[in-house]
């Protein structure tokens, strides 16, 4: 299990938020939470391991375990911490066709309505706005080439998507990174 913790725990900002820890708008508009080196080293924890126990996080850091779960409900609640989650080897599950695609739009398509349209896509497992040439990033996941040649035809089927560029993953050099495991089921 892996804590869903967003920026790098070793590259704090200087006030001591993750650097992604809210989105833009929330970082834009909002003072950031409280955050100290004993929230560092909690988070730290259970990014090696979310099933450790706040009882074996408050012995290693100086804290009880009530404390503990005050501070991690605080950085729940917060949007320091967004979840818990087992990530599983993908072809268990029958993921065994992975891919990341450039979506490039006609004229300027709003953030908010590429993600309606990936939200109805379970094969997109992240999909992310990004500089350059392209308008927008999708990492997919798919059964095999012929069901992810289908996603890509309904992706390309949406009328303001001018074309896609597409890249296939032959293999993880970083097996246990968040991208290389998956977090649900191939559709039937």
């Amino acid at each position: 299990m892996k804590v869903e913790c967003r920026g790098d725990p070793h590259r704090w900002t200087r006030t001591g938020v993750p650097p992604r820890a809210l989105s833009y708008s929330a970082r834009m508009n909002s003072a950031p939470a409280p955050f100290d080196e004993l929230d560092r080293k909690i988070i730290t924890a259970l990014m090696a391991n979310a099933r450790t126990s706040f009882a074996e996080i408050g012995t290693a850091i100086g804290l009880s375990s009530t404390a503990v779960k005050r501070r991690v409900d605080r950085l729940r609640d917060t949007g320091v911490i967004t979840g818990f989650t087992a990530t599983v080897e993908p072809s268990a599950l029958g993921w065994r066709t992975e891919a990341y695609v450039e979506v490039y739009c006609e004229g300027a398509a709003p953030p908010r309505r590429l993600a309606e349209v990936v939200r109805n896509h379970p094969e997109i497992t992240a999909a992310m706005t990004v500089t350059g040439g392209a308008d927008a990033l999708l990492h997919v996941r798919a059964r095999d080439v012929e069901h992810f040649e289908n996603v890509l035809e309904r992706i390309r089927a949406e009328p303001f998507i001018r074309k896609t560029i597409s890249v296939m993953v032959l293999s993880h050099l970083l097996p246990d990174s968040p991208e290389a495991g998956a977090t649900q089921p191939a559709p039937e």
